[in-house]
């Protein structure tokens, strides 16, 4: 593979179809779950990264148990965001154990870094993300609702459903904002007044909530 060795953040050449992943990765649960569904290849050095999906996109996978051990994952997160190589998908593992700490790294992704931050309940249900988000990667660039950043289609599957993890809002409310907001950043940032005209005012308090309690 083709990388930099002065920059563990990139570039790397990602064969079409395939996907890059952290040695650290071999033999688990999650690239288990992508095998024969995906090709994967893997490689040693490639920190902060976990899993590349192109030689410009990336995925920084969090799992519970780092979580829940402190806030060690938050310099791997801001490596790549400040990495002028590549943009960065976050997938949390969200279960019982960790939901305590979810708010701060959603905050912390989602507001302070301006990133796309993924939930998941566990390595399986992470390892059909991924497969999506490699299938995501053969469209354009245009198309592809992770990477763009013009307005989001709510038809995208992915997106809508990680506006649904939101507190109060299904699937009907989910579209209606994203109809209303470009983003999750936009999501995020929107006053309750804003949201009410989209959800009215007991939902647009959770939401709100939800983006801005205290870590």
């Amino acid at each position: 593979m083709e990388r930099n060795p002065e920059d563990s953040t990139g570039p790397v050449h990602v064969p079409f179809g395939h996907i890059v992943a952290n040695e650290k990765w071999r033999g688990s649960q999650l690239a288990q779950g992508m095998q024969g569904k995906i090709k994967l290849v893997f490689e040693d050095g490639l920190a902060p990264v976990d899993f590349y999906l192109s030689i410009r996109s990336c995925i920084l996978y969090i799992k519970e148990a780092d979580l829940v051990a402190g806030n060690s994952y938050r310099k791997r997160l801001v490596r790549v965001r400040n990495s002028s190589h590549l943009q960065g998908i976050v997938i949390v593992e969200k279960t019982q154990m960790s939901e305590q700490y979810f708010p701060a790294i959603q905050k912390f992704t989602v507001l302070d870094l301006g990133m796309v931050l993924l939930p998941v309940a566990n390595q399986m249900e992470g390892s059909c993300l991924i497969i999506q988000l490699v299938l995501e990667q053969t469209k354009e660039p245009s198309k592809n609702p992770f990477l763009r950043k013009k307005r989001a289609l709510i038809s995208e599957p992915s997106l809508l459903r990680t506006v649904q993890q939101i507190p109060g809002v299904g699937r009907v409310k989910a579209s209606l904002l994203l109809q209303k907001f470009s983003s999750i950043q936009q999501l995020s940032n929107a006053s309750i007044k804003e949201l009410e005209q989209v959800v009215g005012q007991a939902v647009a308090q959770q939401i709100h909530a939800f983006f801005t309690q205290s870590r």
